[in-house]
């Protein structure tokens, strides 16, 4: 299991994950470049997740819905705010309608992924903030924490070419 850490700071608003891989950042940074590698991960096991739109690039969008058990589907979106392939991504998240285009475009989490690699083993640390604290203990209410633990639990799956789900 590749998971390390989460750490919730009310204080800074902000939910830290850590994660360790036996890859190097480039193939690491793979599976979040490719929209089809990426939607085998994102979401946990029970909430796979497709994405329809991967502009992975600064100012690019991305679109994505995830499907529960019984099949309803969350929606979501991303605008990708910095890329340093590979070893640094930043985007703002935020909740979709159906019809899967932003329902607000302010209300939303940034997100900054680092990959840092030290002695075979690539270390990725996420940092989500939030803009407030209502928004933090609402999406931790969700289950985001727990979710994001289940979901990084696929990477090394596909990093070894199996198939996760």
């Amino acid at each position: 299991m590749p998971f390390v850490s989460s750490t919730k700071d009310l204080d800074n608003l902000t939910l830290t994950l850590i994660t360790e891989h036996g890859a190097s950042p480039d193939r690491l940074w793979q599976v979040w470049e490719d929209a089809r590698q990426l939607e085998r991960w994102w979401g946990p096991p029970t909430w796979p997740a497709t994405f329809t739109r991967h502009e992975f690039e600064p100012g690019g969008e991305s679109r994505y819905f995830m499907t529960g058990p019984d099949g309803d589907r969350a929606y979501g979106w991303w605008r990708i705010t910095d890329v340093e392939a590979p070893r640094r991504l930043e985007f703002d998240d935020g909740f979709a309608g159906d019809d899967g285009e932003p329902l607000d475009r302010d209300d939303t989490t940034h997100t900054a992924v680092r990959l840092e690699e030290a002695d075979g083993i690539t270390r990725m640390t996420s940092v989500s903030t939030f803009k407030s604290l209502e928004q933090l203990e609402k999406l931790l209410a969700m289950g985001m924490e727990e979710g994001m633990r289940e979901a990084v639990g696929q990477i090394d799956g596909i990093l070894a070419g199996q198939e996760v789900r």
